[in-house]
Order: C-alpha cells, then structure tokens, then sequence
C-alpha cells in the first residue's frame, strides 16, 4: 500500500491559499483519478486508488504528522511508499522540486511528519509558491496567489499533479528525472 498526502488547512477560509498548495495538487489528482476523498478517518480524509491511499490531513498544516502517522500505522505502510506535497517558499511560483529524503527547510507540516515518523527519508513533491519581503510569512502563506502568477502555479500545481500520476506506474527516481525542475 502507499500513500500520497497533499498538505494544507481545512476549511473554506484557507481554500486557494499558497499553504494549501499540496491540498490543490491532491483535488487535481483525484478528479484525474475518478477518486473521491471522502472517508474521513484517522484525522483526515482520504480516498483509495488501487494500491495507493490519496489523504488530505484535517489537523491543520503544523500537525499534518498526526494524521499521516495514524494512516501508516492502520493501513502498516512503509516510510518508503510515502509521497508528500507540499507548498514552498524558497522555490519561484511555478516550479517543482522532487525528492527523495531531506529536511523540512521550515515547513512546518512536513517537520511534524518527519518528527512523528522519526525520519527525513520520506518522498515529497514541493511546490513554489515565491515569496515576498514586504509580507509576513503567516500573512503570505496564507494568501491566495496574486493574478500576476496565477498562470505559473497553476503549471506547477498541474505538473505536481503529473508527477503523481506518474509515480503510481513507475520508480521514483524516474520521477525526478522525468520533472525535477520543471
């Protein structure tokens, strides 16, 4: 079994917000999919696609880990079949970065996985949302993606998406090659 968990806030005031970037990427895959996510358990809710659960986490963003710990201890999914997505503030809006294992660079829902599965080897898809010097960071993250770089997230968001398809037939570092950078 694997898992893919797309990161971000429940509830309608944080829908389209920068933070919610992995819980974008996740709606897109699973309408791609024909997927519901509609089981709600374990703090979250999720959907089943032949071998692979596809979870948004409802704990809010800084305790997503509680929600993915509680899956992979049910369902005794390997810390290797984990995919996580996320937004990141250190890469341009538009681009994507995939990797194999890491640190959480300070996002603080993949921090709180890594501390609760006790290990930074775990598969992520980040996703740029930019930044900016003049906004707080909680302000910014919690803003929604100006009309001027509309176009460039949702590319991104649509190659995070494709990423993710991908990996359900093919090994992850075919992944990377294949959309590292993009």
């Amino acid at each position: 079994m694997r898992l893919i968990v797309g990161l971000g806030n429940p509830g309608r005031e944080y829908e389209g917000t920068r933070h919610n970037s992995g819980f974008a990427v996740i709606d897109l895959l699973a309408k791609e999919l024909k997927v519901d996510i509609d089981i709600k358990k374990f703090k979250g809710r999720y959907g089943k696609y032949k071998d692979a659960i596809i979870l948004k986490p409802e704990t809010y963003m800084n305790l997503s880990g509680e929600c993915v710990l509680s899956i992979v201890n049910y369902f005794k999914i390997d810390v290797d079949d984990i995919i996580v997505v996320y937004d990141d503030m250190d890469l341009p809006v538009g681009k994507i970065r995939i990797r194999e294992s890491g640190s959480s660079a300070g996002q603080k829902g993949m921090q709180n996985i890594i501390d609760l599965l006790h290990t930074k080897e775990i598969k992520r898809i980040r996703v740029g949302i930019g930044s900016h010097k003049e906004i707080d960071t909680k302000d910014f993250v919690l803003g929604k993606i100006g009309k001027e770089d509309a176009k460039l997230y949702d590319d991104a968001i649509n190659k995070a998406k494709d990423a993710l398809v991908f990996s359900l037939d093919h090994d992850f570092k075919d992944v990377m090659n294949r959309f590292n950078g993009q």
